[in-house]
């Protein structure tokens, strides 16, 4: 791949040849169409992805093409554009191209940008968060079944993409009722003496005090791994054989056991809701657009088995088709995440061919992407369809909905118009101790959790427990930032409302950072907490006005509400996960030399920090893996004053 007619901005590729900007006969740098015809003379007839970036360098828009220097030729050209395109094309002060070897390699190649720039004018899939699986862990002798996200590096069998983290929890937790597998941490694992609550409750066989046999928890793991991969009639057959026998032995506690793990294996499949019959490894891709909105439902089938569905609303264009939405959506959707064997579509696109030898490429199997029209397969995407018409339309209702409650907002504030973006401020700390500010971020649309900031307080001499010093803190670094990055304020990152948990003293705090910043015509109101903390009773607190109060039940006080508990929420996690990695270090993590190896040979021998530090020399001489040399490093760190 190549990368030409790049210059260093965020748009750009830090390693590419910088080029001279492309001026008129009058001496002025070229923009728009002109820019654009300029650059598409020069460019190849090859493969390729192109980036059109503003006037500050950010990117606007993605594309890819099969012939670079026709695709963007046409943008050049005399052709009628829809508005979108018209405005696009009018902003464009440069033109980023990399060449690829085959058309198929752009097309993964944009969806990467498009995630990484974000472009306004492109289609984009804002909810990419990674699908939870479950992990059975073959390390070590016991098997452990566990939830997982992320990368699949390690050893075992993963079962997924479930559509979420409950689903997959109550899921877990039904296998382990039917299977007897252990959840617990190898540390918990290796240390347990006797057997734990889960066994007396029947969710766990006790492999870690031995209740049971290497040979028997294997079959087990095995059972577990055949039932997760469709074979789940055998299964519930040798457990109905085996009550059976039981009983007939006159043994009725076991046979009651097994009974019980007979009917957690059948409340898993009862959950699942509908089945996938014949179809045993596919997604199931659904459409609806109306009102310029589009929401694309995707169903989970593994195995012959739903294993759930999620809701998409990607950011597009009124003026965009369906299937321009369909076709980004699942470039985007597919390139962190490995792809099914079968897709199974509501809606053709042109390039379905195509977008199937990409997926190929990546995947360690053939991809097909299919558009079924009869038989159990288009059922699937009627159904996938339905839930997508009905999700859209609660949305839009929701959406009016929130709509009037910014509209009220803005009334009750004074402000221009219905804030599209409102940032809310909340300080957290124990005593003054491991103190942080944190931002939240929610528009017409809701929490746009992308944009949440944590602050950890930097400043030094502080008074232990000063929320104003602090909030200045914050609001120093937020908006000094701000005046530095986008002083135009054109690129959506300033808040139209800031709101802070707190009274007359943090609003005061606030205003005068913002003064001293030149900044004026932000509106900041603070939020305090009722009488006795209850809820309805706030107060409101603003520049040059008389403290007040909401209707306890509106609308709009429990939407101020809402933003209040999740800017607190949101802070009280960030604190507490700043705490806990606070207590998890140890004097040994300042002694020169000692790694995670050292730190953990000498912990295993001694049992814990304090014991090392009391240890003579030649006991640190003697735990395993520790020199000499190191053991006396160790020894003087800790007598050092003696």
């Amino acid at each position: 791949m190549t990368s030409t007619d790049s210059q260093k901005s965020p748009g750009r590729d830090a390693d590419a040849p910088d080029e001279s900007v492309i001026v008129a006969e009058s001496g002025q740098p070229l923009s728009g169409r002109a820019l654009i015809r300029a650059k598409a003379r020069r460019l190849p007839a090859s493969p390729g992805v192109y980036r059109m970036l503003d006037q500050h360098g950010d990117v606007m828009y993605v594309g890819k093409a099969r012939n670079l220097r026709n695709r963007v030729g046409s943008y050049a050209s005399g052709k009628a554009h829809t508005n979108r395109v018209t405005r696009m094309i009018s902003r464009v002060h440069d033109l980023v191209v990399v060449t690829t070897e085959t058309e198929s390699q752009a097309l993964l190649m944009e969806a990467q940008l498009i995630k990484r720039f974000m472009p306004p004018y492109n289609v984009l899939l804002r909810d990419d968060k990674s699908f939870p699986y479950i992990l059975i862990r073959t390390e070590g002798d016991w098997a452990q079944i566990k939830k997982h996200r992320g990368a699949q590096n390690i050893p075992g069998h993963y079962f997924g993409p479930f559509a979420s983290a409950g689903s997959v929890n109550s899921t877990i937790n039904t296998l382990q009722r039917a299977f007897l597998l252990r959840s617990c941490s190898d540390g918990v694992f290796t240390s347990r003496t006797r057997p734990c609550l889960l066994y007396q409750i029947k969710r766990c066989s006790a492999p870690c005090v031995g209740r049971i046999g290497a040979e028997d928890y294997d079959r087990l793991v095995n059972d577990a791994r055949e039932f997760l991969g469709g074979r789940s009639q055998r299964i519930q057959r040798e457990l109905s054989a085996q009550m059976n026998q039981a009983s007939e032995a006159l043994e009725f506690e076991q046979a009651a056991a097994i009974r019980d793990r007979i009917k957690a294996l059948t409340s898993i499949q009862s959950r699942q809701g509908i089945t996938a019959g014949d179809i045993a490894d596919a997604d199931v891709i659904a459409a609806h657009q109306e009102g310029g909105q589009t929401c694309i439902q995707v169903f989970f089938l593994r195995a012959g088995q739903n294993w759930g569905n999620r809701a998409y609303y990607p950011r597009h264009d009124a003026s965009q088709s369906l299937e321009e939405v369909l076709e980004s959506f699942i470039g985007q959707f597919y390139d962190s995440r490995p792809a099914p064997a079968s897709i199974l579509l509501s809606h053709d696109f042109a390039e379905r061919p195509l977008m199937a030898e990409a997926l190929s490429l990546k995947a360690p199997r053939k991809v097909a992407l299919l558009v079924p029209k009869r038989g159990e397969k288009a059922n699937m995407v009627a159904l996938a369809q339905r839930n997508a018409r009905d999700a859209l339309a609660l949305r839009q209702a929701e959406s009016a909905s929130q709509q009037r409650v910014l509209a009220e907002l803005a009334d009750i504030f004074d402000l221009d118009g219905p804030p599209g973006r409102i940032e809310a401020y909340d300080n957290s700390h124990i005593s003054g101790t491991n103190a942080i500010g944190a931002m939240v971020v929610a528009g017409p649309d809701g929490f746009l959790k992308n944009s949440y900031r944590k602050f950890n307080i930097r400043t030094e001499g502080l008074t232990p427990g000063d929320d104003y010093a602090m909030m200045r803190e914050v609001m120093t670094r937020r908006f000094s930032r701000l005046v530095k990055e986008d002083p135009e304020r054109s690129r959506g990152h300033w808040p139209d409302l800031v709101l802070i948990d707190g009274g007359a003293g943090q609003l005061s705090a606030v205003t005068e950072v913002l003064s001293e910043l030149g900044i004026e015509d932000v509106p900041v109101v603070a939020i305090a907490k009722g009488p006795d903390r209850n809820a309805g009773r706030e107060r409101f607190f603003m520049p040059e006005r008389a403290p007040f109060t909401l209707d306890p039940r509106g609308a709009v006080m429990y939407y101020l509400q809402r933003l209040r508990d999740e800017v607190h929420r949101f802070a009280i996690g960030t604190h507490r996960q700043r705490r806990a990695g606070a207590m998890t270090r140890s004097q040994l993590d300042e002694v020169p030399g000692i790694g995670p190896a050292r730190k953990k040979a000498l912990l295993a021998h001694f049992g814990s920090a304090r014991a090392v530090a009391g240890a003579a020399l030649e006991d640190l001489e003697s735990a395993e893996g520790i020199s000499g040399a190191v053991a006396r490093r160790v020894y003087d760190y800790f007598h050092a004053e003696s």
